[in-house]
């Protein structure tokens, strides 16, 4: 009879354990959602904030993680809502703030100055790195930063451009940072030292790999394939390949990114691999089954594809889903680079199409979008269209981009909730079902 109660009870009150979002694209960096017991459809009376901390300027999204959730931002007294394509000084202080998950409490701060000389200067761009009690920020004009998670201590740092001989790329340091084992593997610009992986725990230099026009922006990632595992690197002018243990180089095949503008981190799929960005630049290769090697299957398809710009894309049972250049949400097939249909939606209707951006997550077999406009949406993405289910505004767009006002910094979706910033404040909203 005892036992009978428990099981009801566990039954009533559901799962109890939810999952971290302690990096770009969630545990996996897949951008898979893999809780449980989460609403169907918005309730009537709105979403609502648990908590709202103020934070200042900033891309980077939140990373959630041992009861903690780490932003950063930067504080300046200098207009930085300028023009896309300039390059001006502007002089503040970036910031690392961690809170307590449950109540926003600041729990501490690490700051340090630093001038940037970037377009798009409101602040850091790669959402934070949390493993073993430790935190990893890469800032806008590459602070490297390795702090411990419990009270802020800084463990070591570097600055990239100053001890590599770089400098930050138009549209600064972007690829967020990657975790491999011991290793944090960084883009970092310079002749020899395209990619450079650190030990994650002494902050020394393990190796170093390649060299590009520019560092670009699209992180590294590690698959399987050719009996090997590779990691996979992009620059303005290169994909390429190497032993993640060594740096030693596998394979390249040149890439002509227009301003460098490679953002998505690649996406691998059995034996293709696609990696996209502006100007219809877009390319699918084929990986070797019996080494590590990779041939072009296609590339700049200008009236089909897909080439998104601040945006990842989404692979499903062999259809890419994702907003394009000019901002339509499209379906579009892997192996053909085929458009499948192409949509207004899910950003509006009247609004100018120009580098949409909708963040994509799957949970379940929905998907949840959070658009520029500081929108969440519920929808189902098929091979045959894009439906919404339920839609909602939760955050105020206070950048700018194109003469629009704009959000671009991607949540966090962990234990049941999302975890949102903007340039004013980071807020928590339940999504549990009730």
């Amino acid at each position: 009879m005892r036992s009978a109660a428990l099981l009801l009870l566990v039954v009533l009150v559901g799962p109890t354990l939810g999952d971290d979002w302690p990096q770009w694209m969630g545990p996996s960096r897949d951008n898979i959602w893999r809780e449980t017991g989460i609403l169907k459809a918005f309730p009537k009376s709105g979403l609502k904030s648990a908590w709202k901390t103020p934070v200042a300027g900033g891309y980077s999204g939140p990373a959630v993680s041992s009861g903690r959730v780490v932003v950063t931002d930067y504080i300046t007294k200098d207009n930085v809502k300028v023009g896309n394509f300039e390059r001006n000084e502007f002089t503040g202080i970036e910031r690392v703030h961690c809170l307590d998950e449950k109540t926003g409490e600041s729990l501490w701060k690490y700051e340090y100055p630093v001038k940037y000389s970037i377009s798009y200067p409101s602040g850091p761009r790669c959402t934070p790195v949390v493993r073993d009690g430790r935190v990893y920020t890469l800032g806008a004009e590459g602070n490297l930063v390795c702090l411990d998670l419990t009270n802020g201590e800084v463990l070591w740092e570097h600055d990239l451009k100053q001890e590599y001989g770089t400098k930050s790329a138009l549209w600064g340091y972007s690829s967020h940072p990657l975790i491999d084992g011991d290793r944090l593997i960084c883009l970092v610009g310079g002749e020899g030292s395209h990619c450079v992986a650190f030990d994650t725990g002494t902050g020394k230099e393990r190796w170093r790999t390649g060299t590009a026009t520019e560092q670009g922006y699209s992180p590294p990632m590690i698959i399987e394939a050719g009996g090997a595992r590779q990691l996979v690197l992009t620059g303005a002018n290169i994909v390429y390949s190497v032993n993640p243990e060594t740096g030693k180089l596998y394979w390249s095949v040149p890439y002509e990114a227009t301003n460098g503008s490679i953002i998505m981190t690649p996406i691998h799929a059995g034996e293709y691999l696609f990696v996209a960005g502006y100007s219809n630049k877009n390319l699918l290769l084929q990986l070797d089954n019996e080494k590590p090697a990779a041939t072009v299957v296609w590339r700049d398809l200008r009236k089909s594809a897909l080439s998104p710009v601040n945006v990842q894309p989404f692979l499903h049972d062999g259809t890419l889903y994702g907003c394009d250049q000019n901002g339509a949400m499209m379906g579009v097939d892997l192996q053909t680079g085929k458009r499948l249909w192409e949509s207004a939606w899910p950003l509006a209707e009247d609004r100018p199409l120009q580098t949409g951006t909708s963040f994509i997550v799957k949970q379940g077999g929905r998907y949840w979008l959070f658009t520029e406009q500081g929108d969440l949406i519920i929808a189902n993405l098929t091979r045959t269209g894009f439906e919404e289910l339920d839609r909602q505004k939760v955050i105020d767009a206070t950048n700018v981009a194109f003469g629009r006002e704009v959000v671009w910094a991607a949540p966090a979706f962990a234990n049941g909730h999302i975890y949102l910033r903007n340039d004013k404040e980071v807020i928590r909203i339940d999504l549990r079902e009730k």
